[in-house]
Parts: structure tokens; C-alpha cells; sequence
């Protein structure tokens, strides 16, 4: 069943538009877990501010090397930009010094990051904290996280109206 779900969600990036002239990236991670609290997973979310897109999400632990991956995902467009992240030690080894800004959750640099991991925990069920759901395996949370964050992508096209709509792949 996971296989056949998988084989139809479409590449992340078909569903992002090209960066608007004063786009940025804000970056964070937030935490759930597979099987049991102790098997913690971490989400790492890259976030368009202009579009509201996410951009790249990779699910891993809380290490520099999970940090590096979801750079790595980031299309090539995106890695130019000015990042925004909390003081988390992992972003500052592995973005850029000359485009990484670290930033307090009160400065409002992250706000949309911080507010789309809100509405991830809100809609997808096996991200709420305190819940009897959960996923039973890192197939069926990969892809649920996956199924939001493609929904979501496609609904923000239509929420946010920015400048230049041209998508990222033609």
C-alpha cells in the first residue's frame, strides 16, 4: 500500500515556484516520534517566506548530518538566499556564513516556519504531542508528512499571491 502511495506523489519541487526578488528562507526543526516517545523524529523544514512553500523537509535526528541533507535538498534557486534560523549549533556548520542569520523566536524572523510547524501539529495527527495517534512505521510517517506538505504547497499558490508564479520545473 506505502509503494503505491509513494509512486504517485510527484517530485517536491514541481510544486514550488521560482524565489520572488526579496524572498528568504527560514529554517527549523520540529520533533515527533515513530513506534514510541523514545524513538524521536525529527522534522527539518525549509520555508519559502515570500511563497510560504516549504522548499525541502527531510526527517532524521537532530545532528549536523541531518541539517546537511536537508541543504542538500534545498533546489539550486533556494541556496542563495538569506537564511533565517534559531541558534540550533547544527545550522551554523552547515549554511553558508555569509547568507545564515541566527535569530531569537521573538524577533519575527521565523514566524512563518514557526507557524506552519503549528499547523503541522494541528492537522497531521501523529505530530501532536500528547495523543494516542502515531505512526507505526517510518514508511506510513514519511508519507503522511509528505501527503501535508504537498497539499500544502499546492494551497499556498492560491493564498499567497506573489510577483513571478512561474513553477521551479517546467
Amino acid at each position: 500500500m506505502a509503494q503505491g502511495k509513494r509512486g504517485h506523489l510527484p517530485d517536491l519541487k514541481q510544486t514550488l515556484v521560482v524565489p520572488q526578488p526579496l524572498d528568504n528562507l527560514e529554517l527549523d526543526e520540529v520533533w515527533s516520534f515513530v513506534r514510541r516517545k523514545g524513538q524521536k523524529a525529527w522534522v527539518w523544514i525549509a520555508l519559502s517566506f515570500q511563497s510560504r512553500q516549504v522548499v525541502a523537509m527531510v526527517v532524521g535526528d537532530r545532528s549536523a548530518k541531518t541539517c546537511r541533507k536537508l541543504w542538500e535538498r534545498l533546489p539550486e534557486p533556494y541556496r542563495h538566499l538569506t537564511t533565517y534560523t534559531d541558534f540550533w549549533k547544527a545550522y551554523q556548520v552547515v549554511v553558508p556564513h555569509e547568507q545564515h542569520q541566527a535569530c531569537a523566536k521573538g524577533s519575527g524572523l521565523t514566524n512563518a516556519v514557526e507557524r506552519f510547524n503549528l499547523t503541522l501539529r494541528q492537522r497531521v495527527g501523529r505530530m501532536v504531542r500528547k495523543t494516542l495517534s502515531f505512526s507505526k512505521s517510518w514508511v506510513m510517517h514519511l508519507l503522511c508528512l509528505r501527503l501535508f506538505v504537498d497539499t500544502y504547497n499546492r494551497y499556498c499558490l492560491t493564498r499567497f499571491p506573489i510577483d513571478d508564479p512561474t513553477p521551479l520545473t517546467t
